[in-house]
């Protein structure tokens, strides 16, 4: 149960045979999709940095679990994000514009994309589980060939909600995919100190669902086992409970200082020197001759103008207003919003200003 299923060693090497399983056009487009979403993951902080952002949440050193998860899904399949998983929003069709602009406080920015199914990244831990178990209900219902995949981090499984979930999905076998990236930490909890089950994984036998575990760094196996559960929860299989090992090089947030609980720099640069995901695709695309310094030169060029592109349109909407969060938040207003919203319009009195 505590084995890793991988199949691209740090290394760059196979594990198993791919012939037939992984094209090389998909493996060319996984690593430019890890490459992008890295630039624009640094990107984004800088821009917090520089205070064009409000508070950013990092994933650097996931980009294997997101791209790999994200790839392995069809434009129909409903895809259920954290705050941290844009990367997987991305490669599933949401714009980068789209992505600055949720950082930057609009609305705007949780609009999917015509004909695709990107929920809002969801910020209440574990909640998006049961959401994504009930559009999975209701497409079995009304058999579409459409599955839901939830992300979460480890810190979601000690919530109520990862087990509720996982119960009903278990019960009534929705199309469901439960991908966990287990980055060791939830905020400052260590995993082993939030349960004494030794993986996430183990925790399907409860459900008597499949539960599987594997190196959240290898995009391969990230992608071989989300096609596979796809596949069962197509066949009326049911749900999939996947735990991807991973690790986040940086901070839990822009507002978060992780040296507080860990040695946050010789752990990342563990992970990073001896595990780095996009490192191991590019030492495999490499020795297949199937990329060079020449590619990666275009490639990086063209992703910074993309990212840049991007970044001109978000900044060019109107800024955000404070009013702004009253809408969308009943279909009727309430006395209490109503009332919240007009003393938000009084102009602050200097009595009422910290000193």
């Amino acid at each position: 149960m505590s084995s890793l299923y991988q199949v691209l060693t740090p290394a760059g090497e196979l594990t198993e045979p791919i012939n037939g399983r992984l094209d090389e056009s998909v493996m060319i487009n996984m690593y430019e999709h890890m490459v992008r979403v890295r630039l624009f993951d640094r990107k984004s902080i800088h821009l917090q940095r520089q205070g064009r952002m409000g508070t950013y949440a990092p994933f650097e050193g996931q980009e294997a679990s997101q791209v790999g998860s994200a790839m392995a899904l069809k434009p129909g399949d409903w895809l259920f994000p954290t705050y941290r998983d844009h990367a997987a929003a991305i490669v599933h069709g949401q714009s980068m514009a789209r992505v600055f602009l949720y950082w930057m406080g609009h609305m705007e920015g949780s609009i999917s994309p015509e004909g695709l199914n990107i929920m809002p990244p969801c910020v209440p831990i574990a909640t998006q589980m049961v959401h994504a178990v009930g559009t999975a209900w209701a497409s079995k219902l009304q058999n579409e060939k459409h599955v839901s995949l939830a992300y979460f981090g480890d810190g979601a499984t000690s919530e109520g909600d990862f087990h509720e979930a996982l119960n009903f999905a278990g019960v009534f076998q929705t199309p469901t995919i439960f991908f966990c990236q287990n980055n060791g930490y939830a905020i400052s909890v260590p995993f082993s100190q939030q349960s004494a089950s030794k993986t996430i994984a183990q925790r399907a036998v409860a459900y008597d669902i499949p539960g599987v575990r594997i190196d959240g760094n290898d995009v391969f196996a990230v992608w071989l086992t989300v096609k596979e559960a796809v596949e069962r929860a197509l066949n009326g299989q049911g749900p999939t409970l996947i735990e991807a090992v991973t690790y986040r090089y940086g901070a839990h947030t822009t507002a978060d200082d992780p040296k507080k609980y860990r040695d946050q720099e010789k752990l990342a640069e563990e992970w990073r020197s001896e595990r780095d995901p996009i490192q191991r695709l590019h030492t495999f695309l490499v020795r297949r001759g199937l990329w060079n310094e020449a590619k990666e030169a275009e490639l990086i060029a063209r992703a910074n103008e993309q990212i840049d592109a991007a970044l001109v349109e978000a900044e060019s909407y109107p800024k955000s207003r404070p009013e702004d969060m009253f809408k969308h938040v009943y279909a009727e207003p309430v006395w209490m919003a109503v009332e919240q919203e007009g003393e938000l319009a009084k102009p602050a009195k200097k009595e009422d200003i910290p000193a």
